[in-house]
């Protein structure tokens, strides 16, 4: 499981516009995330999620870790930084989704971490 993609977040400016625009491309299907403001997505193979207010953002891959918090600091020691976002949510979305940390490499190329719920 460790290193597998395990969730991929598209970042758009309209939620609407990119659940009618994914919708119709894939025949994905959404659900309203948590917070009100995004989406929950199910795609044939990895699960994803919307967020609004991020005009020309770029989809982020998320790989999937056994332990985040030491994954957090095997990041640091190989260069990589850690990005300041809080994403990981209430207490519902964390046994819901699991937790999330975005992340850059050491040469500052966007992924993400991602530790499933039990």
């Amino acid at each position: 499981m460790a290193g597998e993609v395990s969730f991929i977040e598209f970042g758009v400016g309209d939620t609407e516009k990119g659940r009618a625009f994914y919708e119709g491309l894939f025949g994905w299907t959404f659900e309203q995330g948590p917070s009100g403001n995004g989406f929950a997505i199910e795609t044939p193979n990895v699960p994803g999620g919307m967020h609004g207010g991020d005009e020309g953002g770029a989809a982020c891959v998320f790989y999937a870790v056994d332990d985040i918090d030491r994954s957090i600091a095997r990041v640091r020691e190989l260069g990589g930084q850690i990005v300041e976002l809080e994403i990981e949510g209430d207490e519902g979305s964390v046994t819901r989704f699991g937790r999330f940390k975005l992340c850059t490499d050491h040469q500052g190329s966007t992924f993400g971490l991602h530790q499933p719920p039990d």
